[in-house]
């Protein structure tokens, strides 16, 4: 079953892409292309044939970039991004976009979770979670700005993958909050992860093994890295159910030799999600400043609300929480120095994706780690009693990517590793 097919398959009732007729023929084409230039399959590059979903807030060359709105395509038309140059030159057929939130926002989308087509797949990267949960591509785009690749990831029960802000290039997507957006990956599991992020980001390097897990050797060999528990107001954010099972998962992390440390977490997490949404509108506010005056009426309540509220937000309060931002982070990674800790670990979200689709869920468990611009991998943790799926998220230093995804498949081991659909 090639790629069309399954789309067709699935696609009628999840809703992950944005329909176009001509699929099939462009892929064909695009596939036929991709062969006449590495016709060697000893030269073929790390992606070759591999079918991606595209958020639709990225522009790609051929397709129209509608962001999820009713905004005209063309206004919103630019310069492809540079990470699709990046996927083709090795090999990647773009298999279509993805539905999105709008504007990568909060309004959802039509996309329904594949686990169970009465709840939500999360947000905003809903399409490029499902597509990958309900096997349809293997390998999918989104972006975070809080939640919006983790958060998607839990619910689907798939692998999220969050670098560095700024990790992967931004040029040619639809901004929100650039302070905090990021483009990341959804694959099923960490093993599909990894060749992507390599091509994706900037100046990667892999460690002497090549970027395999552990420090060589099978997952799980090799040094294991040092968990922390952030405790306090932070974790009491969890439902009961998604607090339980982390106890569990925990435990068992422990009893395979993770050493896992209880460090405590910044206490005024209300003053935190404050600033966070200041900047996030004052920047939405400025990313939508042509589009808006001239097709409000066509935004959504949500979106447009944020934007509102942004536009009544002064430059000297703006300037006053990106300090404050910046000294957040600097606490955020000098506990991590003095305690001695490679990665925090988390529940990925509040519990299992809640039921309905008029919300994407909630993304405060995101939003500490989106804020301090850190990467972050989620890693599917089992399913709560409704069978809905549940995720951990490991959380290393700035930079520290490739460690991460290398540490990251000893972790999904003893967490049980992905979730298909029942």
């Amino acid at each position: 079953m090639d790629t069309c097919d399954r789309i067709e398959a699935a696609d009628h009732r999840i809703r992950a892409f944005v329909p176009e007729p001509g699929r099939r023929t462009r892929l064909r084409r695009e596939a036929r292309s991709a062969a006449e230039r590495w016709p060697d399959p000893a030269d073929r590059p790390p992606l070759y044939g591999v079918p991606v979903g595209v958020k639709d807030i990225v522009r790609v060359d051929g397709l129209p970039t509608r962001a999820g709105s009713a905004v005209p395509a063309e206004a919103l038309a630019g310069p492809q991004a540079s990470l699709i140059d990046r996927l083709r030159a090795t090999g990647a057929l773009v298999a279509g976009k993805t539905v999105t939130a709008e504007f990568a926002v909060t309004a959802p989308g039509p996309t329904r979770n594949p686990h169970d087509v009465g709840h939500t797949p999360g947000g905003s990267s809903s399409g490029s979670a499902a597509a990958v949960a309900a096997g349809m591509v293997p390998l999918a785009i989104g972006t975070q700005t809080i939640g919006s690749v983790i958060r998607p990831a839990a619910y689907c029960g798939v692998v999220g993958f969050k670098p560095t802000h700024g990790r992967i290039p931004a040029d040619g997507v639809i901004p929100n909050a650039p302070t905090f957006d990021t483009v990341g990956l959804f694959a099923p599991d960490t093993a599909g992860l990894s060749p992507a992020a390599g091509v994706m980001c900037d100046d990667w390097r892999p460690g002497p093994d090549g970027g395999r897990p552990g420090d060589g050797g099978r997952p799980g060999e090799g040094r294991r890295p040092t968990l922390a528990v952030p405790t306090g107001p932070y974790l009491a954010r969890a439902e009961t159910e998604a607090a339980d099972a982390f106890e569990e998962q925990t435990r068992r992390l422990a009893d395979a030799g993770f050493p896992v440390r209880r460090v405590p977490f910044p206490a005024d997490f209300a003053t935190l999600v404050a600033w966070q949404q200041v900047i996030g509108r004052y920047e939405a506010a400025r990313t939508h400043a042509e589009w808006f005056p001239r097709y409000g009426e066509l935004y959504r309540e949500q979106t447009a609300a944020k934007i509102r509220r942004g536009q009544r937000i002064g430059p000297e309060t703006y300037a006053s929480a990106l300090r404050d931002r910046d000294q957040y982070r600097d606490r955020l990674l000098a506990a991590m120095d003095e305690e001695g800790i490679d990665l925090w670990i988390a529940p990925a979200a509040t519990g299992p994706a809640p039921r309905g689709l008029a919300s994407t869920g909630e993304s405060i468990m995101s939003l500490p780690w989106s804020v301090a611009g850190v990467p972050v991998l989620g890693l599917p943790a089992g399913r709560a009693a409704n069978s809905l799926t549940l995720g951990v998220q490991c959380v290393a230093r700035p930079g520290a990517d490739e460690r991460l995804l290398e540490w990251g498949p000893g972790i999904e081991l003893v967490l049980g590793g992905p979730c298909a659909p029942v």
